[in-house]
């Protein structure tokens, strides 16, 4: 069977530095693509386009992830930013909800990744919370704190027990988005896992999945992919 091809959204950024070159880059860090083809998929990068693009990019697919990065800008949820809430990234809150958008209208299974979690939440009228303590080991250092799944959800199928996750956020779900419902939580209450149930495939986690050795959520969404697919 041929792998499902799994379209993972990318960073932005202004300058990155490779060899002798500094120059504006549409980057992912390595764990992601890695994490698809240890879940059995194969990974392609979706650099920001023009939203009206995403349909048909999302066509093409067989599933996607929605990458963890900056803050999303707090007006796309109606609330004004707070002093700790960082800078926009207008092009990627744009494309990043076109691609949900049409992920959602077409079926395609569909994993959001700690910004990502956040996007999906926003992109169904939820709400989140700008800042809280106690989710960032350090500036540019991932912690770990354990992850309790809700019996019953898609999410407590593919992980049953309370697991330690790699984690780095500041932000978090707060009122969820329409018809999403609470899949996991940490030990202060903080919303780690949200999902649609039934049917299509729909998952949005927190934490950092890409930064640890834990293939099952990944391993699930290509899983779905290839059922979608066939």
């Amino acid at each position: 069977m041929t792998e499902p091809l799994i379209g993972v959204s990318t960073y932005l950024e202004s300058s990155a530095r490779w060899g002798v070159w500094d120059l504006p880059a549409a980057l992912l860090p390595a764990g992601y693509p890695r994490l698809v083809q240890a879940g059995g998929g194969l990974a392609a990068m979706l650099p920001p386009d023009e939203p009206d693009a995403a349909a048909r990019v999302v066509a093409r697919l067989d599933g996607l992830v929605i990458a963890g990065g900056p803050d999303v800008e707090p007006g796309r949820y109606g609330a004004e930013r707070e002093p700790r809430t960082g800078p926009p990234a207008e092009e990627r809150d744009t494309w990043e909800l076109a691609l949900i958008a049409a992920a959602l209208e077409s079926g395609k299974p569909l994993l959001g990744i700690c910004r990502g979690m956040q996007l999906l939440n926003v992109a169904l009228g939820g709400t989140l919370v700008q800042h809280l303590e106690g989710h960032t080991e350090a500036a540019g250092a991932f912690g770990a704190h354990p992850v309790k799944p809700v019996p019953g959800t898609r999410y407590a199928a593919i992980v049953a027990e309370e697991t330690d996750v790699p984690t780095y956020h500041h932000q978090a779900v707060d009122r969820l988005g329409r018809g999403l419902v609470v899949a996991a939580h940490a030990a202060d209450g903080t919303v780690e896992a949200v999902e649609l149930p039934g049917e299509p495939w729909v998952l949005g986690v927190q934490w950092h999945p890409e930064m640890g050795q834990d293939s099952r959520v990944m391993a699930a969404l290509v899983a779905a992919a290839a059922r979608s697919a066939s």
